[in-house]
């Protein structure tokens, strides 16, 4: 399966924006791979109570494929917990991507819910964060992402690929692959680093695609 190093470089290469940093796993939980159901937060102006944040979208899953990809989180305050995961869990929702923090990442983990986002924190959202929109294109770490398109997430942290251009990406992203293990094996096998890595080697990617 493709990681998120080897679908940046394919994105580098045709020039689109996807790739984050910051976003990593909030504790060692797996990888993975689904279609971004997007969540704005934003925070709390009146007093009168309102639903709690993301649950509303948590409620409306369908399908088996979805990730939550939540923006706007707030320093210091957690717009994720254990009460969600376990509602998320029982709707098969693969994980949360959160441009923000979590509490109570003990019961994520608890229940093998994956949680990626900037950190953890123990402040509640309640009475300081809303729910502001769903289902339209969020701002993550300085990308843009719709709803339905393709994010990917492991150890090294998450990227996201528009949906109607994951086919080429991931073409792309295997001939990448392909090419990086020729290089990993010339280099076991002896070849020099500097020759393997020289630029020419990469540009070859491109000449493969064309």
């Amino acid at each position: 399966m493709l990681d998120t190093n080897t679908v940046s470089d394919a994105l580098d290469f045709l020039g689109l924006s996807g790739a984050t940093y910051g976003l990593r796993p909030l504790w060692g939980c797996p990888k993975i791979v689904g279609r971004a159901s997007t969540i704005q937060l934003g925070p709390k102006q009146e007093a009168k109570s309102t639903v709690h944040l993301i649950s509303p979208v948590i409620d409306a899953v369908a399908s088996d494929d979805r990730v939550l990809v939540i923006a706007g989180g707030a320093d210091g305050i957690s717009c994720w917990g254990d009460i969600l995961a376990n509602a998320a869990v029982a709707k098969k929702v693969r994980g949360s991507v959160i441009d923000g923090l979590s509490r109570d990442i003990e019961g994520s983990e608890a229940v093998n819910y994956p949680v990626y986002g900037r950190g953890v924190t123990m402040i509640s959202a309640r009475n300081r964060m809303v729910q502001i929109d769903s289902g339209k294109p969020v701002q993550m770490a300085g990308v843009t992402v719709h709803e339905d398109d393709f994010v990917i997430a492991d150890r090294c942290g998450t990227v996201f690929v528009p949906a109607a251009r994951i086919a080429e990406v991931l073409d792309l992203a295997e001939r990448i692959a392909r090419r990086q293990d020729g290089m990993v094996a010339a280099v076991r096998a002896g070849r020099s680093v500097a020759e393997v890595m020289h630029d020419k080697e990469f540009e070859a990617i491109h000449a493969s695609r064309t």
